[in-house]
């Protein structure tokens, strides 16, 4: 398998709405903990395999269930968010399209650093973490076991590309907003409202209109 990228990024979509929460929390929580909580915005996930998530084991952290984590991929212009574009799977609840989501960009080991140094427990699975066969691993030098012509495919069709491609990075409960480093946005009009949203923030990441990460 191909080494990794010199310098990985990971990425989180979450619908605009949802900006005004995370930076009043500053950060990202996982759904075990937003079960739990009054949370506002619209969620964009499947709750079939939210809920099920929550229930499946990270055999690299014994104890550990996926819905714990925060997930990320290793990629913009995920297989899940051509699933939000299409909007026509029976368990996506959500119908907006993909015009009002939004790609948080982060630095995979400035990630890593900041969850080592915080006693934050990390994993990432070598594809769909919500899917009962996939395989974790919690080391850096395995990362070379993940996928990256998948990951880096344009064209997911192939099954063996289609699993690759869905690799998760996952970081336990709770993820630093001032770690996003970059939003990516569809148009002008999303760019002008993610903008408003976080003028006021203390942490502001770089916008940017990016087409090439949406379908």
């Amino acid at each position: 398998m191909p080494s990794p990228p010199a310098d990985p990024k990971i990425y989180h979509i979450v619908h605009v709405d949802k900006l005004p929460s995370i930076i009043a929390d500053g950060c990202l929580w996982s759904d075990a903990v937003i079960a739990e909580r009054v949370h506002t915005g619209t969620t964009i996930g499947m709750g079939t395999i939210k809920a099920r998530r929550l229930t499946l084991p990270v055999d690299c952290h014994p104890g550990d269930n996926v819905g714990e984590f925060v997930p990320f991929y290793f990629c913009p212009r995920s297989i899940m968010l051509y699933v939000i574009h299409c909007a026509n799977h029976p368990d996506l609840s959500y119908r907006g399209g993909q015009g009002p989501i939004v790609h948080l960009e982060a630095d995979l080991h400035e990630a890593i650093a900041w969850a080592d140094g915080n006693g934050s427990r990390w994993a990432f699975a070598l594809s769909n973490a919500g899917a009962n066969y996939t395989q974790f691993r919690s080391r850096l030098d395995q990362l070379d076991e993940v996928n990256w012509p998948a990951v880096e495919a344009r064209d997911f069709r192939p099954a063996d590309v289609k699993e690759g491609k869905q690799a998760e990075f996952l970081v336990y409960r709770s993820f630093p907003w001032r770690l996003v480093r970059r939003i990516g946005v569809i148009d002008r009009s999303v760019a002008q409202q993610v903008s408003n949203t976080i003028s006021g923030a203390t942490h502001r990441p770089l916008v940017e209109i990016r087409t090439d990460w949406y379908f």
